[in-house]
């Protein structure tokens, strides 16, 4: 077995102590054992780097689902430690779980190596792409975790669950930063992606492929919502729907581009 797919199992191994805490925390309401899944969470992401760095030295490319899941890992690791913004860990330590266990599953090659800059053009910009995508998935996490506060504040609701959560404040605020994140990630990735086929691909017709035209609506999205909160002030719930519709059509792109690297590399 390679050490790379070694190290990214006991990563997955120890997330599931993750999935365990969202499970007691839906089902029971209680965090009983999120102290010892923050601990095997933070020691799976150390883990999860190495296995990434060890797959990259050893020329064997990389996994987008990897790289997505440690991105997210990381994301909710610097949130947790600035807010002291524990909710995202029920939705994000599965999720985190489930990318990282099908990685480990899979062997997965990397692009042919006929072209070792084209894979590293390329390669910047798939993580540039989904580092704006670990970005994104937060902002829906806080955008969620603002309307039910919102709902809760209004009708006056008392729950021990959903007293914990942040400040509408605070929320909003980390949905303003994480949506910048996600814009400064994606417009970097974009610009990285269309130079490379324009150097790499010369003459192709990638401009009119559906994908790549759902890309650019994603990114249009994005920007329109940075522009409403800039000029138009939009904040609270009107910001926290429409980041929910970004992440949902970059679920889409996400979903779209699943076999785009086959189709570059046949």
């Amino acid at each position: 077995m390679e050490s790379s797919v070694f190290w990214l199992r006991v990563a997955a191994c120890l997330y599931a102590v993750g999935l365990l805490h969202s499970i007691l925390v839906l089902v029971r309401h209680g965090q009983s054992v999120f102290s010892v899944a923050r601990v095997t969470f933070r020691i799976a992401v150390v883990l999860h780097g190495v296995a990434i760095v060890d797959r990259l030295l050893a020329g064997s490319g990389y996994q987008t689902l990897s790289v997505g899941a440690f991105l997210i890992a990381v994301v909710f690791l610097m949130v947790e430690w600035r807010y002291r913004f524990t909710g995202p860990s029920v939705a994000l330590f599965p999720m985190v779980f489930g990318m990282t266990l099908v990685s480990a599953m899979e062997r997965a090659s990397g692009p042919a190596a006929n072209e070792p800059m084209g894979q590293i053009w390329l390669g910047v910009h798939i993580v540039l792409v989904l580092a704006g995508y670990a970005a994104l998935a937060l902002t829906a996490v806080a955008a969620v975790a603002y309307l039910i506060q919102e709902r809760r504040l209004k009708r006056k609701q008392a729950s021990s669950l959903l007293e914990r959560l942040p400040p509408l404040a605070t929320l909003d605020n980390l949905i303003s930063k994480s949506l910048g994140l996600g814009f400064a990630f994606l417009s970097l990735g974009l610009v990285f992606g269309i130079m490379w086929a324009e150097i790499y691909s010369p003459g192709t017709s990638w401009i009119g492929d559906a994908r790549i035209q759902l890309s650019l609506v994603t990114w249009a999205l994005l920007l329109l919502t940075m522009i409403l909160r800039a000029s138009a002030g939009w904040r609270g719930r009107k910001a926290a729907v429409m980041a929910l519709a970004v992440l949902g059509c970059s679920a889409l792109t996400w979903a779209a581009h699943a076999g785009l690297r086959t189709t570059l590399f046949p």
